[in-house]
């Protein structure tokens, strides 16, 4: 699961019920089961939705026990529930009721740069990939933690 790291269990649900309230909420990736279409460090936007209004392969913001999970919109089964799955993860999320849908992915910033939701169709082989080679997992996310400290330094005009 992706969840907002350090926040409490009162503190993700206070989360929900302002994204409830407002349409819109900002959290920071801190999972690996998205990899590669999110990592962590980067900042989502989630903008409040229905699940009607859903498209397979969209990422939507799920609360469930206390958690955020950001996940694959997969498909409803009927009007009172959905099915997700992280990108790197060997199998689909237990099914999540209707009412735990909070909303969908609009875009992540990397790095100082904004992208709109990702919707690549590689991602789910690439994490695959990732969710059985964990040596590759780890290359890959020290190849990008060293990436974006780059990033980091280089738009900062303190540190250039």
């Amino acid at each position: 699961m992706i969840s907002s790291a350090g926040l409490s269990p009162q503190r993700e649900a206070l989360a929900a019920e302002i994204l409830r309230r407002t349409g819109r909420l900002r959290l920071q990736v801190h999972g690996e089961s998205m990899l590669p279409a999110l990592w962590p460090g980067d900042i989502v936007d989630i903008a409040a939705s229905s699940l009607k209004d859903l498209r397979r392969d969209e990422i939507v913001l799920a609360f469930r026990e206390g958690r955020f999970s950001l996940h694959r919109f997969l498909a409803p089964l009927g009007d009172d529930s959905f099915v997700t799955r992280g990108d790197s993860m060997p199998g689909p999320d237990p099914a999540f009721p209707a009412d735990a849908l909070l909303g969908k992915l609009t875009q992540v910033v990397r790095a100082g740069q904004t992208f709109p939701a990702p919707l690549q169709p590689w991602s789910r082989a690439v994490g695959i990939f990732f969710c059985y080679c964990s040596t590759a997992r780890r290359a890959a996310l020290r190849f990008h933690s060293w990436r974006y400290s780059r990033q980091l330094q280089i738009s900062d005009p303190e540190t250039a």
